[in-house]
């Protein structure tokens, strides 16, 4: 089983290009598993059936894993699987059909619009790694990126500051427009900020760390977290949201945030029927 997955993670890297965090969740997963499984005995992949998935989930439930990392880990394993199946290792996949634990509803938090806007203006200072850290803010709110898509800009990638091309998951790509509050905030980088940051390690890559590397996700998380005490997501979070609540249409929002599929974005449409009850109860004398 573990010469299987090792085939199994190649084509993942190899033929469909993702991305090496997560191949690394993928790796992490599937290895727990193959432990799982020796443990009972099952070291071949078609040994494997509907019982030792089940006993695999009460397992990681017993060891007090989340109902949302639980349904990452067997997911994994359900595609590991449907793998083999398709190219005819294993008759049929044996995960297909098995229970998860339910996860909780969980909205996204976005954050209150005018506060967001007063942290950022509040880093208006002309040390180099202020204005970087003012212009990686602003870019995550101001185009919604995820903060493995960020870490991956170019300066090539950027067309004159209007739009911004992004290697999204799976491989897919897509413009995005850059805001007003972002491109200012960019110039401004670009022009005295980078310049003085940049080395020859640096290469083409748009944000430049304190020795001048390219900026790893980490470091961005800590950019985050040290400039506005919350995490990149929570700005994703906040775009879309902020967008839906402005009038923006679902599909549009879904093209922006570069979901394959509609249903991953309709969670937002929870969170603007939230603010739209709130207001409605502040706002109409006979609420």
């Amino acid at each position: 089983m573990a010469t299987e997955v090792e085939e199994y993670l190649t084509r993942l890297r190899v033929e469909r290009g993702l991305r090496e965090n997560t191949i690394v969740a993928y790796t992490r997963d599937l290895a727990g598993f193959v432990d799982f499984a020796e443990r009972y005995g099952v070291s071949s992949v078609d040994r494997v059936d509907r019982r030792l998935i089940r006993r695999y989930i009460a397992n990681l439930t017993t060891r007090g894993y989340a109902p949302r990392s639980i349904a990452r880990k067997v997911s994994s394993v359900r595609s590991f699987l449907a793998d083999l199946s398709r190219r005819g290792i294993i008759e049929h996949n044996p995960a297909v059909g098995v229970p998860q634990p339910k996860q909780p509803k969980s909205l996204p938090r976005a954050l209150p619009a005018r506060g967001l806007g007063d942290a950022l203006d509040r880093l208006d200072g002309s040390d180099p790694l202020q204005v970087r850290d003012r212009a990686i803010l602003e870019v995550l709110y101001g185009t919604g990126v995820r903060v493995s898509e960020l870490v991956l800009f170019t300066v090539s990638s950027l067309d004159q500051g209007a739009f911004v091309r992004v290697a999204g998951k799976g491989g897919r790509e897509r413009s995005i427009p850059v805001g007003g509050a972002a491109r200012r905030a960019l110039n401004v980088y670009l022009d005295s900020a980078r310049p003085v940051l940049v080395t020859p390690a640096s290469g083409d890559a748009l944000w430049i760390g304190r020795r001048g590397q390219p900026l790893s996700t980490r470091g961005v998380r800590r950019v985050v977290r040290s400039r506005i005490a919350t995490f990149p997501h929570a700005l994703r979070h906040s775009y879309a949201t902020h967008l839906l609540e402005n009038g923006a249409d679902l599909r549009s929002v879904q093209d922006l945030l570069g979901h394959a599929d509609l249903a991953t974005t309709q969670i937002y449409t929870a969170v603007t029927r939230k603010h739209m009850t709130e207001t409605y109860e502040r706002s109409h004398p006979r609420a």
